[in-house]
């Protein structure tokens, strides 16, 4: 037994919880009647020493203007170097209060309406849409599925075709990639970089999972790999998905050439797009400097519970397969054994199994015969899931024999 306690079943009703209160509006059903693994946040109490810090600082009844603590940046850094071996410079880094947020602010400094972008699906849907909303044109280079279809690669090949022949100002990667969970292995990164300089394309790395990995797997921010990579480079991460407060806005980004970053930054600082909330820089400051037990214990419990998803499917539903993640708490579900249709295979886990999870296609066309499942929960709350989803899948299995 650890010193946290990851097994208790927490009643988020009445705190205006998005994966509860939203579901009459995205599934036209409410929390009573179903059970949402849907929206990458965790069902597990914050650690400890975060809700401490900021206990703390509510028990003084003056909430004025506020800064962030002088070791705010250094604290940052430390838990770079220490997770992930990354020497980062704290004057190559700001505040942003969200990486969707900072993906905005990139994409409206650096380009303009009618600009191309690269992404990869099937890959996190906020790629898209801010892109397309903003007026700029997304280009797709898909991941390719590998030969077993449990897996990808990215298709590099083609990437060095759109970019010399699609010219695009900007692409975002994924690094650890969501929801196909891979990290993303240093030739790769390497690979990216050296296009991406060679024809003049900023990239933005979304390493929001990358504290989140899973089997001794190290994780590898892109920026680090080469001096191709430093260059053209703007990385965005935070303790937001690590420690499960994603509601307090406390992400980060780092851009390492001093030419990509001056007139950004002033302009991000001017505008007071890059001015923290004492909420997120408390919190953030509480994870990096005492959450590491928390985390390494949420780890261990997190490789437990996708082991116990691929055995119970294995055993009660085969015709399921899981895509193993290397980093998150989101497992990549292949339903195409069940159905080839998307439309169907969404009604009968909303209807049949009783469970809201992220449709595939939200990730793109690539990923129709997919569902993304949320297995960040209690696991009695996560077996109680998967057996409703067994039963569901026996049922239409006995119904198509009687047929």
């Amino acid at each position: 037994m650890g010193k946290y306690n990851f097994d208790t079943i927490i009643d988020r009703r009445g705190t205006h919880a998005m994966k509860y209160d939203s579901l009459v509006e995205l599934y036209g059903v409410d929390a009573g009647s179903v059970t949402p693994m849907w929206i990458a946040d965790m069902e597990f109490a914050v650690c400890p020493e975060i809700l401490g810090a900021l206990n703390q600082r509510f028990s003084n009844p003056v909430l004025g203007y506020s800064c962030p603590p002088a070791d705010y940046w250094a604290t940052v850094a430390d838990w770079l170097r220490r997770r992930h071996g990354w020497d980062v410079p704290t004057d190559s880094m700001a505040f942003v209060a969200g990486v969707v947020r900072g993906i905005a602010f990139v994409l409206n400094f650096f380009t303009e309406k009618g600009d191309k972008v690269v992404i990869q699906p099937p890959v996190y849907h906020p790629f898209r849409n801010v892109t397309e909303g903003n007026g700029r044109i997304v280009v797709e280079n898909p991941l390719v599925p590998l030969a077993d279809g449990v897996g990808y690669r990215m298709d590099l090949e083609g990437l060095e075709r759109i970019f010399a022949e699609e010219h695009p100002r900007m692409m975002i990667l994924c690094n650890p990639h969501n929801p196909v969970g891979i990290q993303w292995d240093e030739a790769t990164l390497k690979e990216v970089a050296r296009l991406a300089r060679k024809y003049n394309v900023i990239v933005i790395s979304d390493e929001i999972h990358g504290d989140l990995m899973l089997g001794g797997i190290r994780h590898i921010p892109f920026a680090s790999v080469s001096d191709n990579a430093a260059a053209v480079s703007i990385t965005f991460g935070a303790p937001s998905k690590t420690f499960n407060i994603p509601g307090l806005g406390s992400s980060w980004m780092v851009i390492l050439n001093p030419e990509l970053r001056r007139d950004f930054y002033h302009w991000m600082e001017v505008n007071e797009f890059s001015a923290p909330l004492f909420t997120a820089t408390e919190a953030t400051e509480a994870a990096y400097k005492h959450g590491e037990p928390w985390l390494e214990e949420l780890l261990s419990y997190l490789e437990e519970n996708i082991e116990a998803t691929e055995r119970f499917l294995a055993e009660n539903a085969p015709v399921l397969r899981v895509v193993r993640p290397q980093a998150s708490f989101l497992i990549w579900l292949d339903c195409r054994g069940l159905s080839p249709d998307q439309e169907w295979i969404e009604q009968f886990f909303l209807n049949k199994a009783h469970l809201a999870l992220n449709s595939g296609a939200m990730f793109g066309t690539q990923g129709r015969g997919f569902m993304r499942l949320n297995i960040a929960c209690p696991r009695t709350q996560l077996l109680k899931a998967l057996g409703q989803l067994a039963e569901a899948v026996k049922a239409e299995q006995a119904s198509q024999t009687a047929q």
